[in-house]
């Protein structure tokens, strides 16, 4: 920590800044991220569709804390701390499933699907003092959604979930208009895997466009194989295969914005998805037209983006779309949870290119996750030297962040820096 108390030395004046190493390495930096990040943002918790159906539910860790993300018998989506009032256990120890109770097989107390206490094994022992109305399952202060994606703060005092995506929202639509009925869902199957490096390097990684021509440099040659045009138009000036930009979306929020040079299944063919692709991926491109007209339809297909909702939410809106969390299991591990998202509407054929898009590059034998895995960890063996090796250099573009930014360069990893370090700050 720099001698003003910050872990960062941002000297705009200079073109300088500069990460302290230890937010990567200590524990007691950990500890302070549960209580002054964990515990006061919006965190993501799941998606409307996973729980379609009264009495559909799935159980997960959010941010440390075991809940039951469920809909009840009236259709209400809820979120439920999965700890029984009696004594503490777990409660639902299935990972999802549909049911109207859920019983903890210690002592066998059960709660409805909405959280209530429904039975209590030989309540008669207990005094006139003892109140089932007021022994229900636990929630989070705070549970509120936009458009599906359902999130729950643990800080009463939160402000409205909405007024915390802010600008982050537009690029939220820009997903759900993929749909002709504004419904997404997300897709059976989950990737599920562990990461031997700090959580935060998760996000950094996640938007970091400089990493690609060396981390991903087999799927470059991969799809230029495959005949797909990577460069961008002559005279873009651009080193690297992308033209895009890093966009600051406020609160700690922020995405790249890029013009699409491979295609995306949405509605855009390339010689990867084959010639049977073409008339349907045509048919797609006019629906959106004719819905959303010209300019919005090519926006929504025709750019990708890699959206941060603050601290640990990311869209991936590009070959597929991917919801990605991930949460610390320790300062030097993560646990990463990913799923697929696809129009309710899909037809088969569109889903399946769908799903190859996300496997291919995304998946845990695809082209960028086995590569950004080993190389986040590569990083967090680096950092065993950061007591004499202190501090981490990410100013590239620092000269120019009055202007526009470039998705190559540091700028919106500078951004989720200022606002961890800004919180980090504040008194618990």
């Amino acid at each position: 920590m720099s001698a003003n108390g910050s872990y960062v030395i941002d000297d705009k004046e200079r073109g300088i800044f500069l990460l302290d190493r230890s937010v990567h390495v200590s524990e007691d930096i950990l500890r302070d991220e549960m209580r002054k990040i964990f515990a006061k943002c919006w965190i993501y918790v799941g998606h409307a569709s996973e729980v379609k159906n009264p009495g559909d539910f799935v159980t997960r860790k959010v941010a440390g804390r075991p809940i039951i993300f469920v809909r009840d018998q009236k259709g209400q989506v809820r979120c439920l701390f999965n700890t029984c009032r009696h004594r503490g256990s777990v409660v639902s120890t299935e990972r999802c499933g549909n049911a109207r109770r859920f019983m903890c097989v210690y002592h066998g107390w059960s709660y409805g699907n909405d959280g209530s206490l429904a039975r209590v094994p030989s309540e008669e022992a207990y005094t006139a003092a003892f109140d089932k109305g007021d022994l229900g399952l636990k929630t989070p202060a705070r549970f509120e959604g936009y458009k599906d994606f359902w999130f729950m703060n643990l800080d009463p005092d939160a402000q409205p979930l909405v007024d915390y995506l802010g600008k982050a929202t537009e690029y939220m639509d820009l997903v759900v208009d993929q749909s002709p009925s504004g419904k997404m869902e997300v897709l059976p199957g989950t990737q599920e895997y562990d990461v031997a490096a700090n959580w935060k390097l998760m996000v950094e990684n996640s938007v970091d466009d400089y990493h690609l021509p060396t981390t991903h440099s087999t799927w470059l040659n991969f799809m230029k194989n495959s005949g797909v045009v990577m460069e961008p138009p002559k005279g873009a000036g651009m080193v690297l295969p992308t033209k895009g930009l890093a966009i600051d979306l406020g609160n700690g929020h922020f995405t790249t914005d890029n013009v699409n040079f491979r295609g995306r299944p949405v509605a855009a063919w390339i010689p990867l998805y084959g010639e049977a692709a073409k008339e349907e991926m045509a048919a797609i491109r006019a629906e959106l037209v004719e819905r959303l007209g010209a300019d919005r339809a090519k926006r929504v297909a025709d750019t990708n983006r890699n959206l941060v909702v603050f601290p640990n939410l990311v869209i991936n809106d590009g070959s597929s779309v991917t919801i990605r969390t991930f949460f610390p299991n320790g300062v030097d591990k993560m646990h990463v949870t990913a799923w697929a998202l696809g129009p309710v509407e899909e037809s088969e054929s569109a889903r399946a290119r769908r799903l190859d898009a996300f496997l291919t590059f995304y998946g845990p034998g695809g082209f960028a996750t086995p590569d950004d895995v080993e190389a986040l960890e590569m990083v967090q063996k680096g950092l065993a030297n950061w007591q004499d090796d202190r501090w981490s250099e990410m100013s590239r573009g620092m000269g120019h962040e009055d202007g526009e930014q470039l998705n190559s360069d540091e700028f919106h990893l500078r951004l989720f820096w200022r606002k961890w370090n800004a919180m980090m700050g504040e008194q618990a």
